[in-house]
């Protein structure tokens, strides 16, 4: 299942790559496997996947012990600040930074392993009250007082958006981080790079792609329904 669910992913990603007029290799796709199995993630490995997704620190440690080591794994969920020295040196990028104080203790942290943690700041573009992120107005002042720590380093920014029947009502939300993106980019910030846009899931990912996203987060589309009773 996973293999002929991710071939038709990868044909929708393609489709719209091209119906915006961007290079496939523009976007990275991340198989977001919280909640399922070993075996089905080493399914999607046979496929060419790469690059993993989890809402857990838990769940995402767990996996990478036992997983190979040449895995991308990406923090897309909540993070507590409790939980960052489990996780800060087995994230290649974690996707959900909302506030100065968990910056800095992710910078805490990966000073203590002497490595750089690369991040996204997590912008909640529909301002609603069930999601975590930061309002867009309140990006910028964040990224100036993150940038200055020497540990971290901002890739771009990230967005959850509504969960809708019609993908169509989130190309806005899109269409805006990816303005807010460039805006932020021309200013030219010191150790700071906005060169990531994770934006669009299951039901929406190929809106996101084109309006500019260069990760999606595919769970459902990939893996099928989640089991949340494990």
């Amino acid at each position: 299942m996973v293999k002929e669910n991710l071939k038709i992913v990868e044909e929708n990603i393609s489709a719209a790559c091209k119906k915006a007029g961007r290079a496939r290799e523009e976007v990275t796709l991340v198989a977001v496997s919280k909640t399922k199995p070993i075996s089905m993630i080493e399914e999607a490995m046979e496929s060419g996947i790469t690059q993993f997704g989890e809402n857990k620190v838990q769940e995402l440690t767990s996996k990478y012990e036992v997983l190979p080591k040449n895995l991308n794994w990406h923090l897309i969920g909540h993070l507590q600040t409790n939980k960052v020295k489990y996780i800060v040196d087995k994230a290649v990028l974690i996707h959900s930074v909302d506030s100065l104080k968990l910056a800095m203790q992710i910078d805490k942290e990966a000073a203590k392993r002497n490595i750089i943690s690369n991040i996204l700041i997590e912008v909640n573009m529909a301002k609603e009250d069930t999601k975590f992120g930061v309002y867009a107005e309140d990006v910028y002042p964040l990224i100036l007082e993150v940038s200055k720590l020497k540990h971290v380093q901002i890739q771009g920014l990230m967005t959850i958006a509504p969960f809708v029947e019609n993908p169509e009502k989130n190309r806005v939300y899109f269409r805006n981080l990816r303005q807010l993106n460039i805006d932020i980019k021309s200013k030219n910030i010191d150790n700071v790079h906005m060169d990531i846009l994770s934006m669009g899931m299951t039901g929406d990912y190929e809106v996101a792609i084109e309006e500019g996203a260069t990760i999606v987060r595919v769970g459902t589309g990939i893996f099928g329904e989640r089991n949340y009773s494990i």
